[in-house]
């Protein structure tokens, strides 16, 4: 989706939390200009005055200086004509209000400042079945409050397992599933997880070409960047907490955790229901720039091409340029993470170089193939058969931050305010 520089559609834009995927949303937007202002909902005071918020948004870490990456190495800062009276200040001629009051949803009042449309980037309303009146507040309650939709920058997360999902909300991935969304009836959506925007991106091009009935099983682990939610130094878990190793120190060690990417992808991708697949995750201590190492057992067929690396890397070469939206990458040079942090618009970015595959038969017992029938078995010579498969295993990088995610996020939001 192309940038618009002019400035003037009368659209303003919500952003709830203003964190990691909260500040570079507002990154995203006042580079592309597609609204004429943006409403940020901070909830609580921040430093000593306005100046204080503007220091934060205009520095990073990771990116940089924020005029830097809007307008390269020369460029001169961006923010300007703080009023602390209303919270408000001009960035890359971008009106931006800062509310400083509310952290629960429905008492935010987005119809005070014709918000029609919000992203929830705080990571904690998750759950599209709570009511706008739950006691630590839902995503529900930006609706309450005056949104007309809510885009969710993390899966859905239902705490009650014998609830199913509203018939207002849905999960999509641009450039999978982005059509899934239909305006007349979904009113919260999410966008999934980094880790799912850059997988689906991998798996579709290979359901596509070679079908879901010949990839037999698939796992991934990811090698992922910290986040917010992790430990500088070691800490004590909070009460009921089970998970030890979250509260350890990410700058010290390798953490294994967990992932809801096998979850949510079969949302974006229903022939995956009929495949078998589990899902990893590992944390590393860097700030940004993660890994999916993604392994696949492919059947081999009767006729055609088999399933070898070259066969393999050219269903990504020609899937990446005939991508009209560029968010599959396919490279063969060598890479380390800190060289796809930034890439725009990549949702994953193939590493061809490192696409290995092993053919070998398999013996299948069909004695313990169920339902097929005492008939069946009787009737073969031998009841094992060989079959050819290929194990494939393929790299995908991805900027679980700027670069893939937010840029996704970004994508997502404008669509949606198209339709509105």
């Amino acid at each position: 989706m192309e940038t618009n520089s002019n400035i003037g559609h009368g659209k303003k834009l919500g952003i709830n939390g203003f964190g990691r995927i909260g500040k570079l949303t507002l990154w995203q937007h006042v580079g592309r200009q597609y609204f004429d202002e943006l409403v940020v909902n901070v909830g609580r005071e921040v430093g000593t005055s306005l100046a204080d918020i503007a220091h934060y948004t205009e520095r990073d870490s990771t990116y940089g200086l924020l005029h830097g990456f809007l307008n390269g190495y020369k460029a001169e800062p961006v923010i300007h004509d703080l009023d602390e009276k209303n919270g408000t200040m001009m960035i890359n001629g971008i009106k931006v209000r800062f509310l400083r009051e509310n952290r629960n949803p429905a008492d935010i009042g987005w119809k005070n400042h014709d918000v029609r449309i919000v992203v929830d980037t705080t990571g904690q309303f998750l759950d599209p079945t709570l009511p706008s009146s739950a006691p630590k507040g839902s995503a529900r309650g930006h609706l309450d409050a005056g949104a007309k939709k809510v885009i969710v920058s993390a899966p859905f997360k239902i705490k009650d397992k014998g609830t199913s999902m509203p018939e207002d909300a849905v999960t999509t991935v641009m450039g999978i599933n982005e059509n899934d969304f239909d305006s007349r009836r979904h009113n919260i959506i999410s966008n999934a997880s980094c880790t799912t925007n850059c997988l689906a991106h991998m798996i579709k091009p290979l359901i596509d070409v070679l079908g879901s009935k010949r990839i037999l099983s698939a796992s991934m682990a990811t090698i992922h960047a910290a986040t917010g939610s992790q430990s500088v130094l070691d800490k004590l878990p909070k009460g009921g907490k089970t998970d030890l190793r979250k509260n350890r120190s990410i700058m010290n060690n390798i953490i294994l955790t967990s992932t809801g990417a096998a979850k949510a992808l079969r949302l974006v991708i229903p022939e995956m229901q009929e495949i078998g697949f589990i899902a990893e995750s590992v944390r590393i201590p860097t700030s940004t720039g993660s890994l999916i190492i993604l392994v696949i057992n492919i059947q081999e067929g009767l006729e055609g091409e088999p399933v070898r690396r070259e066969f393999l890397n050219n269903i990504y070469r020609q899937t990446a340029e005939d991508d009209p939206n560029q968010y599959l990458h396919f490279t063969e040079k060598q890479n380390v993470s800190g060289d796809i942090i930034g890439i725009p618009r990549a949702a994953a970015i193939i590493e061809g170089h490192e696409t290995h595959t092993r053919t070998a038969e398999v013996s299948i017992n069909m004695g313990l193939v169920p339902n097929l029938g005492k008939e069946v078995t009787a009737a073969l010579k031998d009841t094992f058969v060989r079959i050819p498969v290929t194990q494939a295993v393929i790299y995908g990088w991805y900027d679980n931050e700027m670069g893939s995610y937010v840029n996704m996020l970004s994508d997502r939001t404008v669509s949606i305010a198209e339709t509105m």
